[in-house]
């Protein structure tokens, strides 16, 4: 028996459409580079974006055609995310961070027909032009008297092309598993992979995202992503927000400035941010140092690395904000677990609530998972017994762009159960609190028992001299392998190896203290602001532990 409702398609377009007929007056704010503070509502957001249709129209864009763009987060990239999807193409957001390599492989092997770039990243594709044979056309983001002189060939100003367009344009109706968006992953290891999104899985996501238990998105809410919108859209903030009619501020290119993030979290009454560990240590140290505050933020997101405690406790003890830190990949869209009470934790004390805030939260509608052992058997959700991490769902990828998809072949990221391999190794409490404690490739085996390097690394940025730390397995002449610890100190401080070895002392278990401690300058990073362990590795591939 059939059911009688209506098969109505899940489109990008009809969260549009929701926000301009239900939100008209809702404002979105952002910085670019040709205006500090660019104001405008959901209606004319609306209006713009079916200008934009129409300009895609003009320069030949046809049905699933590849769009790039190398933008941040402000109001114009916003326009592309919806426009450029609801059109029935596919919005391909780059990461203009990335090696020139890395950009050129993508922006090619995506095929990517027209892209749309921010003045600041013009220098970056002047450098490859010559690599660029199939773009037709580059559109710059911004207006008629900020366009830079350049010598790429077929550039537009994009908002001449706006101009000159009407706002008559009906969004077409088509399969809802229809391509939306792409975004490559970091290739920490060959080429970087596409993932593919549908409009399915992001309107799906966005559902998932809003949820009380998730990220409480609401109309009484101001959201400034601070995770930049060219990776993993900004983690679904420009879906949810439009959904349920959340106010939007966007910091455009000054994600990583202290001073700017203080005055938009101030001036227009943000009440929740997202953003990775490294930003939001930055904010903290900007506002200590400062003596500044930020009253109306009361949450903060945290993901794309581990969280330390220390951002935790900082949060709640100087700002009464509460840390929010979840868990997922460019492959899950990216929202996987995130972090949120439970019905008999309300007596919990202050300590334990900040235990489970530095776990990588609990599972949301959505998303399925479980860990495995060495023979693919799931192991218990008992916070002890730890795996291979598994995961299944609606927005989970379930192969790469160009590469097979068949369950089980080498280039494909599911298994032959459909089960997708994230490559993390981790616990699950019974109260399904996911615990990361290693990528697969970094686990350290030392005598028989498995460390965690990232327990190692938030115990040892916990210390308030030490601004960055790495943990990797050297060869060990007893032991196999051992872990190295790897610091950067705060400016202007000065501590030896035994103070650091002191500090951990009560903090980890015996064979999990590393073995030695070195100091350096600066950790290598890879483009998305993570730490490359790949490039650490190499530095001390022939270190040797002092002798005992």
């Amino acid at each position: 028996m059939q059911a009688l409702m209506m098969n109505t398609q899940l489109m990008i377009s009809s969260i549009l459409n929701h926000a301009e007929y239900n939100f008209p007056d809702v404002e979105m704010v952002s910085v670019t580079v040709d205006n500090p503070r660019h104001r405008q509502n959901n209606k004319t957001f609306a209006k713009r974006c079916r200008q934009l249709a129409n300009v895609l129209d003009s320069l030949g864009a046809e049905f699933g055609d590849r769009i790039g763009t190398l933008a941040w987060n402000d109001h114009r990239h916003m326009e592309l995310y919806y426009a450029v999807s609801g059109s029935g193409m596919v919005c391909h957001t780059i990461n203009p961070k990335l090696f020139p390599e890395q950009v050129t492989y993508i922006i090619n092997h995506a095929e990517d027909k027209i892209l749309f770039v921010d003045v600041l990243v013009m220098p970056l594709l002047e450098a490859l032009k010559e690599h660029l044979s199939k773009v037709e056309t580059i559109v710059v983001l911004t207006t008629k008297e900020n366009m830079p002189e350049t010598s790429l060939a077929n550039v537009e100003c994009y908002e001449e092309l706006l101009a000159a367009q009407s706002d008559n344009y009906d969004w077409p109706q088509f399969d809802e598993n229809t391509a939306s968006g792409m975004c490559y992953t970091s290739g920490t290891t060959g080429n970087p992979k596409g993932v593919v999104y549908s409009h399915r899985s992001t309107v799906l996501h966005a559902l998932g995202g809003a949820l009380p238990d998730v990220t409480r998105a609401s109309n009484l809410e101001t959201s400034l992503p601070v995770v930049p919108m060219f990776h993993v859209n900004a983690w679904g903030a420009p879906y949810a927000a439009l959904m349920v009619g959340m106010k939007l501020v966007l910091p455009g290119p000054k994600m990583a400035d202290g001073e700017t993030l203080c005055d938009l979290m101030n001036t227009e009454g943000v009440t929740f941010s997202s953003g990775v560990p490294t930003i939001w240590l930055a904010l903290l140290d900007y506002l200590e140092a400062n003596k500044k505050s930020v009253p109306s933020l009361s949450r903060v997101s945290v993901g794309g690395a581990a969280c330390p405690r220390i951002i935790v406790e900082r949060f709640r003890e100087q700002h009464d904000c509460i840390v929010v830190q979840g868990w997922g990949m460019t492959e899950t869209s990216p929202l996987g677990t995130v972090f949120s009470l439970k019905a008999g934790m309300e007596d919990f004390t202050t300590e334990q609530i900040t235990d489970l805030q530095c776990l990588q939260g609990r599972g949301v509608f959505g998303i399925e998972m479980k860990i495995v052992d060495e023979e693919d058997e799931t192991l218990p959700w008992d916070g002890v017994a730890f795996g291979a991490l598994k995961v299944r769902g609606p927005w989970v990828a379930s192969g790469y762009y160009g590469l097979s998809d068949v369950p089980g072949d080498e280039d494909c990221p599911v298994d032959e159960k459909g089960w997708f391999q994230t490559g993390d190794v981790a616990a699950i409490t019974p109260e399904g609190f996911l615990k990361i404690t290693d990528r697969t490739k970094d686990v350290i085996k030392s005598g028989g028992e498995w460390i965690s390097s990232i327990d190692i690394e938030n115990a040892a940025v916990n210390h308030p001299d030490i601004a960055e730390a790495a943990v990797i397995g050297r060869y060990h002449p007893k032991w196999t392998e051992r872990p190295l610890l790897i610091v950067v100190l705060q400016p202007e401080k000065s501590i030896s190896r035994d103070d650091v070895m002191e500090f951990l002392q009560d903090k980890l278990h015996k064979m999990a203290r590393p073995d030695d401690v070195v100091f350096v300058d600066e950790l290598p990073h890879t483009a998305t602001g993570k730490i490359s362990k790949i490039g650490l590795r190499k530095t001390f591939e022939d270190y040797q532990f002092p002798a005992a």
